[in-house]
């Protein structure tokens, strides 16, 4: 496996984002993640194609109050890519979060999922389970083929195999309810750090990974999620937006699995879409502050 890695200059200037880069060694990989305020953890991992500069809004906002972490996932960010699509397992993305948190040695964590990083932190969920005090759900899923798969994943999934060189910034800005409310900068900031399409092997073969048929690969690893959330009793908040057609049905599904996510309020962000911290940042942060001032 080889491994590139990002030039430190593609991340000068970033829009909103002063948190210093922290690294740590997974399996000869170099994991990037940041870290700002003290108090109770709340890790925070991203979805496809982000990286954590998508959660800046939240980590302004609950900062003061929570000690923010979070990482990127090998392939993204600042973190060193591995250039063969073989190499992005679901196996290795889990083992990269539970090493993470032991080398770190986090504990009573609020772990905080969305897109990918729920398929990913949900499967990892059982074996870092005496860490996580706490689970934040938004815009996810654990598909396991046998649903009806949306038609916008579709057209997703045939972008993604028909496109050499995928635009980072601009499949972001397309995930949102309001498009234009997204800065130059900021769709910039969301390609820094893929210089060009070598970098993105992650990228591309996420999407793929997403099951379409019971038989599919990494349909044992969601199946074994799903059983054990089904007897998760630790607070869970399920948060989806409403402009969202691939994951926004999914809100039931997670508030009917989990015993204790039905205890919570039904949380529906208004005119957001896929990428709803980087639409309504602030209104995902004060959900959780909530969902936290209520099971400390």
């Amino acid at each position: 496996m080889g491994l590139l890695r990002t030039p430190d200059s593609r991340f000068d200037g970033l829009p909103e984002f002063p948190y210093e880069p922290r690294y740590v060694n997974i399996d000869g990989v170099r994991i990037h993640y940041v870290e700002e305020g003290r108090g109770e953890i709340v890790l925070c991992l991203h979805g496809e194609p982000a990286w954590c500069f998508v959660y800046r809004k939240l980590f302004r906002a609950l900062a003061p109050n929570y000690r923010m972490m979070a990482l990127d996932f090998a392939g993204f960010g600042r973190s060193d890519k591995p250039d063969n699509v073989l190499a992005h397992t679901l196996k290795m993305h889990c083992e990269t979060v539970v090493k993470y948190s032991e080398s770190l040695d986090l504990r009573e964590i609020t772990l905080v999922v969305h897109d990918w990083g729920g398929l990913i932190g949900l499967a990892a969920l059982e074996a870092m389970q005496h860490r996580v005090a706490r689970l934040v759900i938004m815009n996810t899923g654990l598909p396991i083929g046998k649903e009806p798969v949306p038609k916008d994943f579709l057209h997703w999934r045939s972008f993604v195999e028909r496109t050499p060189d995928l635009p980072v910034g601009k499949i972001v800005r397309s995930g949102l309810a309001r498009p234009d409310s997204m800065s130059a900068n900021v769709q910039a900031a969301y390609d820094a750090p893929f210089p060009d399409d070598t970098y993105k092997a992650g990228v591309r073969i996420l999407p793929l990974m997403v099951p379409l048929r019971p038989e599919d690969t990494i349909v044992p690893e969601m199946q074994r999620a799903r059983h054990f959330l089904s007897s998760w009793e630790r607070p869970a908040l399920a948060m989806f937006s409403d402009h969202d057609p691939i994951t926004q049905d999914n809100l039931s599904f997670f508030r009917e699995l989990i015993p204790s996510a039905s205890k919570e309020p039904e949380i529906r962000i208004r005119n957001a879409g896929h990428f709803l911290q980087e639409e309504k940042g602030e209104e995902v942060a004060a959900e959780i502050a909530r969902f936290l001032s209520r099971n400390r």
